[in-house]
């Protein structure tokens, strides 16, 4: 039996809540969170992978059990939440680490490696994002527009995504058999959206997003020249991020292994086995986390 243990270290007078399994001189597996969840779509997979790795998964400010300050309080970019969580990491003692990115923990994980290009030493991305490719037009374009004109009228367009409709959808959507996907989960992220102020936070994030594009060629440039090696595990029916964006690792990373697997935006909840035993395989085989 694997223990967990749920923990809170005070970051610049912030709350950082994180989950922690597996030995502590263990190479570590910083498990980074996506949009509207938390550490706690990790519930499941640091169990998992704690046998033989340190496991940590914070939760991003503004998210989950860490402080979520109100914006006039905190300046929501992803610039900050990096910024977070790389003093996090200073604090907890942690130097080197493999990423697990999703969704928003993608941009949160590019900047940790861009700042401190030798800490990052693999990269496991679930459907999050590097390049143009995987960008699902349908879903991102208003995002776009709002980070372009910056009006009440495109910021309001995007409290819909805020709704339990849309949360629903991120984690049915795309997965053959919905009734898999645990109800609890989206229940959880629908109960801390509705804390007061979270609009806010969530829709100045959203306008942040395209900050974010900016940093690819960088990203590019740090994939090819550390030959960091990568494992996209991505569900290939995603309509947030299109499975071009999994294969897309491929130009900068020729030896990125790629698994398109038959779900959606939040695999774990779908397919978690799977995912797992793809990555401790590909761990196991090829020695790559800290």
């Amino acid at each position: 039996m694997v223990t967990v243990h749920h923990r809170t270290v005070s970051i610049d007078g912030l709350d950082v809540f994180y989950r922690e399994a597996g030995p502590a001189d263990a190479p570590v597996l910083l498990l980074l969170h996506g949009y509207p969840s938390s550490s706690h779509m990790f519930r499941h997979l640091i169990p998992a992978l704690a046998g033989q790795y340190r496991v940590i998964a914070p939760d991003h400010i503004g998210f989950g059990r860490s402080s979520a300050p109100a914006v006039d309080e905190f300046e929501y970019t992803f610039a900050a939440l990096a910024g977070v969580t790389g003093r996090f990491l200073s604090t907890i003692g942690v130097t080197q680490y493999t990423i697990y990115v999703q969704d928003y923990g993608a941009p949160v994980g590019w900047r940790l490696a861009l700042n401190d290009p030798t800490a990052v030493v693999g990269v496991i991305s679930q459907n999050g994002n590097a390049y143009e490719e995987g960008f699902v037009p349908s879903f991102w374009d208003p995002i776009w527009a709002d980070a372009a004109e910056r009006t009440a009228e495109t910021r309001d367009a995007l409290r819909p995504a805020l709704g339990r409709e849309a949360v629903e959808w991120q984690y049915t959507h795309g997965v053959p058999d919905p009734t898999t996907v645990d109800p609890d989960a989206w229940e959880h992220d629908l109960a801390l959206l509705a804390r007061p102020g979270q609009d806010d936070v969530q829709l100045a994030l959203f306008r942040d997003y395209a900050t974010n594009r900016d940093l690819y060629p960088a990203v590019h440039e740090w994939l090819r020249t550390s030959q960091v090696p990568v494992l996209a595990i991505w569900g290939r029916n995603d309509e947030i991020f299109a499975a071009a964006g999994a294969t897309a690792f491929t130009r900068d990373a020729p030896d990125a292994c790629v698994e398109l697997v038959d779900g959606g935006h939040f695999l774990l909840e779908s397919d978690l086995d799977h995912v797992a035993d793809t990555i401790t395989d590909w761990l196991r085989m090829s020695d790559r986390s800290a």
